[in-house]
């Protein structure tokens, strides 16, 4: 397996907040605009999973395995020819804050690992700046 680690980001909203936003992928509409359409296309999303389309690897989609509520998020791939997982690691901070990092295992073999991991580790970074951004304020208001 080799696994690939976001740099960790600060949000700054109490972590019940920001796990309530992130557990629910629903919320993603609100990123759409977000998301560089020559990168990521046919975004779609429910509840519990999201698919999207990348360049050259195909349609992807993430399915939500497991959620600890404050702590993590934990997502399985599908449609790919190698097992990937993923998760969205919380943690609470000083005053409001939550320290968000994401993991990626994937099991790559020998040849097709020196291709993929620069890709994949700038993709990791750019969800994690992507989650980061979330419009937090405007998601919990609609909630409510």
């Amino acid at each position: 397996m080799t696994e690939f680690v976001s740099e960790i980001k600060i949000i700054p909203y109490k972590n019940e907040d920001v796990y309530a936003v992130l557990s629910d992928l629903n919320n993603l509409e609100l990123a759409k605009d977000k998301i560089p359409q020559d990168k990521i296309k046919d975004f779609s999303f429910d509840r519990d999973s999201c698919t999207i389309s990348v360049d050259p690897v195909g349609k992807i989609r993430f399915v939500v395995v497991e959620r600890e509520p404050g702590k993590t998020i934990k997502f399985q791939a599908e449609q790919l020819p190698f097992g990937v997982n993923m998760w969205i690691q919380l943690l609470s901070s000083e005053g409001d804050e939550t320290k968000m990092k994401l993991t990626v295992k994937a099991e790559l073999n020998a040849f097709i690992a020196p291709m993929v991991s620069k890709p994949l580790q700038g993709g990791i970074d750019k969800v994690a700046e992507l989650l980061q951004q979330l419009p937090y304020k405007e998601i919990l208001d609609k909630e409510q």
